[in-house]
């Protein structure tokens, strides 16, 4: 094999190697419909962003009058500033009634409502949805999930469903 052609296998490879992850990573991409709040940095790093903690809302996207608030951690430094750090599975969620709540006539429980990776490729952190209809409460689980390992650190936020009145002044 000449030198011209081991190059060209080489390149040939690479290419279908980087369009292999380019189509792996794409169900994992971020769906996430989140406006971001606000942030605090907790670790100063010399290189890239700080380490931090962001704060993001998001609306049902099958309830209208409920908003979720979800803090979360994220890895800054270099790596973290590339894309290429994994976020730990710290999390939190607090899921508010912002307006008339409309059930639709059905609803999957653990049905996921908030997607977003946390990592180059096989971590995401996940927000479900359950009915609780004796209490008629919503109930929404914020979690971490890896391809291979999940996390056992999780939080939750009820959401009962009242008459919906605004408030003029």
């Amino acid at each position: 094999m000449t030198t011209q052609s081991s190059w060209q296998l080489a390149k040939s490879m690479s290419c279908r190697i980087g369009l292999g992850i380019l189509l792996l990573s794409l169900p994992f991409a971020s769906s996430s419909r989140a406006d971001e709040i606000g942030e605090v940095s907790t670790v100063f790093k010399f290189l890239g962003a700080n380490d931090k903690i962001v704060v993001e809302a998001f609306d049902d996207p099958v309830v209208p009058g409920v908003s979720c608030f979800l803090s979360r951690a994220k890895t800054g430094g270099v790596r973290g500033s590339l894309g290429l750090a994994e976020d730990t599975s710290d999390a939190s969620i607090a899921c508010r009634q912002t307006g008339e709540i409309t059930l639709p006539e059905e609803l999957e429980d653990g049905e996921k409502v908030f997607r977003e990776r946390t990592s180059l490729l096989f971590k995401t952190l996940q927000v479900v949805r359950f009915y609780d209809e004796k209490r008629r409460t919503l109930v929404y689980l914020t979690y971490s999930d890896r391809v291979i390992e999940g996390s056992p650190k999780n939080a939750i936020s009820a959401v009962v469903i009242r008459p919906w009145r605004e408030t003029v002044e």
